[in-house]
């Protein structure tokens, strides 16, 4: 019997000989290798979490300790010491264990919320309130893989550094990474230490003398400073964080469980506040993933454990249209830049980057700070493209509102994965945007619902220089385009069989509603299926639309509060228009992971519920059948592949 299925604890740990957790740690590693190529998942940066993930379970005592994990996608070992390795034959599965920490999975989770560069302030506070409370309990927050680059953490480090008896040791798992190679002034810094080459002596010489100083507390604090003060300053002049007024230990080799066992110990012994170094390489121990340029393996879909190549070959994504036709856009316009906040493959800037690396601006994972900088790239007569993940938009809405918006500047904004994005979970689906934008004055918001609209909605939103755009797709492969059989305004009209039903399908939705129609003509119902393509400000033509039809019904990808739908109604009662409208969306609540389809159908947002929704509507109005005859599953449409 292998190690890891003596494992069922962290205490577990405990008893273990050193040798014995030597092959666990490769056990580990041949298991996440093993599980993750048949479900996908954050594979790279938990190869990297090995070591340290063992030292903090037997140097303290989880859950009584509380581990606060910095983007939670380096949690799996902890979920497998935990007792949760059972479960990884469905991660990230509808009903399987999260990709992420989970309250609900674990006693042993407490921060479930996967944003970057928030583990520093939830642990700020925890460690207060126990100080307050009286109790005897440690705080371990875990920060890295580029977490250190968002400003938040800066804001929690200056305020635990003025709080000199708390219990918490801050560890910074720095593998130079976020999903790619960090960047930055921070990251430079850091790198210096990796490349210095002195630096494999000093971790000898740190391993030498930890290990041999019995002493805790206050005394101790020389050597928990990686030696001596001079030594240190000698690799690290600038003492970044000595100047923040905390202690420090480092740098230490992730890898070497024995010294992260030591260093944290007497990090647990110092009383205040301590930042434990270690330096981890991304992907260790997986040859695919460590050579793996790119970005080590940091959320591969399934693939060969043997070799690291993709079992499925992928199809063309909404993201490759998008970062195809960027490029095609700097070819002719030399004033439009790019920028993304630590995103630079998963939002396709990449292939902008090759082709214009001087205008291309990775600016870690600081989203408010990418937003801004994009005002002033706006006033200095460009026209920056802002590409981001639609649920990391939320956390630079007031740059967006009072630095973009007030200054009228001409910023587009491209939001990859919105909508339902599936398997990572609550803190990944994009669907707040269409939301929070709505409250921005003079911002105009497009959805295109196939390759051949985001070409064209793209091609559209970088021409408007006096006030923000933005352009929202969905997660996953490209729809088949849906050509337009007419013209109401800007709204394209995509199907018109009957006036019964005027039906608004907003973006990745409009295929859906499509679909919708045909099962409405089957029953005999007239329907016109319109797709906005700019669904703010609301286009007036829909005013005319409505007003000639029986019910009004929309559908979207997005929350219901304050949605399309939503801002639509208001538009209809402004001009007096009394035809009873409905709104489909997304339920206002924090969604399981599941794929994609599966949460789309659980909440009821495909087209044989809605069409079924849509009949029960006009049923409730007192009106059984159609107004008018019409050729039932015949409705007149463009489409190729629907």
């Amino acid at each position: 019997m292998g190690v890891l299925e003596s494992i069922g604890e962290p205490r577990d740990l405990r008893g273990l000989t050193d040798r014995q957790l030597d092959d666990l740690a490769l056990e580990i590693r041949d298991f996440m290798v093993e599980k993750v190529s048949k479900t996908g998942g954050h594979l790279g940066p938990n190869l990297g979490m090995v070591e340290i993930t063992l030292a903090m379970h037997r140097v303290f005592d989880s859950p009584r300790d509380r581990l606060i994990y910095d983007t939670g996608h380096q949690a799996y070992v902890h979920k497998i010491v935990t007792g949760r390795a059972k479960g990884f034959d469905h991660l990230k599965q509808a009903g399987g264990l999260s990709g992420y920490p989970s309250q609900a999975e674990s006693e042993h989770d407490i921060v479930e919320n996967s944003h970057a560069s928030t583990a520093l302030s939830y642990a700020d506070g925890l460690a207060k309130a126990y100080r307050l409370r009286g109790e005897d309990r440690h705080v371990v927050a875990l920060i890295g893989d580029g977490g250190l680059t968002g400003g938040m953490a800066w804001e929690a480090l200056n305020n635990i550094a003025d709080a000199k008896d708390l219990k918490l040791v801050i560890i910074v798992n720095d593998n130079g990474r976020s999903y790619s190679p960090t960047v930055g002034g921070l990251a430079t810094h850091l790198a210096g230490l990796r490349t210095n080459p002195r630096y494999e002596k000093i971790l000898d010489v740190v391993k030498t003398n930890l290990g041999r100083t019995p002493l805790v507390g206050a005394p101790m604090y020389e050597v928990l400073h990686g030696v001596k003060k001079g030594l240190k300053d000698m690799v690290a002049p600038q003492g970044m964080f000595e100047d923040l007024g905390l202690k420090y230990v480092g740098p230490i080799d992730g890898h070497d469980r024995k010294a992260m066992e030591t260093a944290l110990t007497n990090a647990k012994a110092f009383g205040g506040p301590v930042i434990v170094h270690a330096v981890t390489q991304k992907g260790f121990g997986y040859g695919a993933a460590e050579q793996d340029d790119e970005d080590n393996f940091h959320s591969p879909a399934a693939f060969d454990p043997l070799t690291g190549r993709p079992t499925k070959v992928k199809g063309r994504e909404w993201t490759d249209v998008f970062a195809e036709e960027l490029v095609a856009i700097g070819h002719r316009r030399p004033d439009v830049v790019a920028i993304t906040a630590a995103m630079l493959y998963p939002t396709g800037l990449n292939k902008f980057a090759d082709a214009f690396p001087d205008r291309t601006f990775d600016v870690g994972i600081a989203e408010q700070h990418a937003v801004t900088s994009a005002a002033g790239l706006a006033m200095g007569g460009l026209h920056p493209v802002v590409g981001l993940y639609a649920t990391f938009l939320n956390r630079a809405f007031d740059q967006v509102l009072m630095d973009v918006a007030l200054h009228k500047c001409g910023v587009t904004f491209v939001l990859d994965r919105s909508g339902v994005t599936g398997s990572d979970g609550p803190s990944h689906n994009g669907m707040w945007d269409m939301s929070i934008l709505q409250l921005v004055p003079g911002l105009r918001l497009a959805a295109p619902r196939d390759g051949a609209r985001l070409v064209e909605l793209l091609n559209e939103a970088v021409d408007v220089d006096d006030a923000p755009t933005v352009l929202r797709f969905a997660k996953g492969a490209v729809f088949a385009d849906i050509e337009a059989i007419d013209r109401a305004g800007d709204c394209d009209i995509l199907a018109a069989t009957g006036k019964d039903v005027l039906l608004i399908g907003v973006g990745s939705m409009a295929a859906t509603a499509v679909d919708v129609a045909e099962r409405l003509g089957a029953q005999g119902f007239g329907v016109t299926v319109v797709d906005p393509r700019w669904v703010k400000p609301v286009d007036p033509a829909l005013i005319d639309l409505a007003a000639e039809h029986r019910f009004v019904v929309t559908i979207e990808d997005n929350g219901r509060v304050g949605g399309c739908g939503a801002a639509i109604a208001q538009v209809l009662r402004d001009a007096g228009v009394s035809t009873p409208i409905r709104d489909f969306g997304i339920p206002q609540r924090f969604l399981d992971h599941a794929p994609r389809p599966t949460v789309l159908a659980e909440i009821g947002l495909t087209g044989q519920a809605l069409a079924r929704d849509i009949i029960e509507l006009i049923a409730s109005h007192g009106e059984d059948g159609p107004e008018q005859a019409t050729q039932p599953g015949t409705p007149s449409r463009g489409a190729s592949g629907a």
